[in-house]
């Protein structure tokens, strides 16, 4: 972490502020950085093995588990918060989900949008709080096979 507070995780900075970019962008970014979060959430676990990790993995990745996690963390967003959910859910794609009904996919890509502007917006431990929020939640049922 640099002095200012911003991520130091990466080498290349975006080419715009992250106020400026485009919400599927930030949805782009913030999809990868949950992607490595639940990944290092399902290693953490007891039961490492492969197709175990990858089945924990998509329950968590999912659009509908996104959308999910998306409703129980509006309440504790800040009005900034949900101006960037706004941005993210009302943003047009061009493409149709395969395996999800549009406004699930709408509030799949809403979740990825806050977390990938509070990823370029230096808010790492406000990322990091919702992303723990929203597998710690669901957890329970992944790991006991809901």
């Amino acid at each position: 972490m640099s002095n200012d507070g911003k991520s130091q995780a990466f080498y290349y900075p975006p080419h715009k502020e992250a106020r400026q970019m485009n919400p599927l962008a930030l949805a782009y970014m913030g999809d990868a950085v949950y992607e490595v979060f639940v990944r290092q959430y399902v290693i953490s676990q007891p039961n490492q093995r492969p197709n175990i990790l990858h089945k924990s993995s998509t329950r968590y990745v999912s659009a509908k588990a996104q959308a999910k996690a998306l409703e129980r963390l509006l309440p504790l967003l800040s009005e900034e918060e949900t101006e960037w959910v706004k941005r993210g859910r009302n943003a047009k794609s061009g493409t149709s989900p395969k395996n999800t009904d549009i406004l699930v996919y709408r509030h799949s890509t809403a979740f990825e949008c806050l977390l990938g502007w509070l990823f370029y917006t230096g808010q790492a431990e406000r990322m990091e709080e919702l992303m723990r929020l929203a597998v710690d939640e669901a957890g329970s049922d992944v790991f006991s096979g809901k």
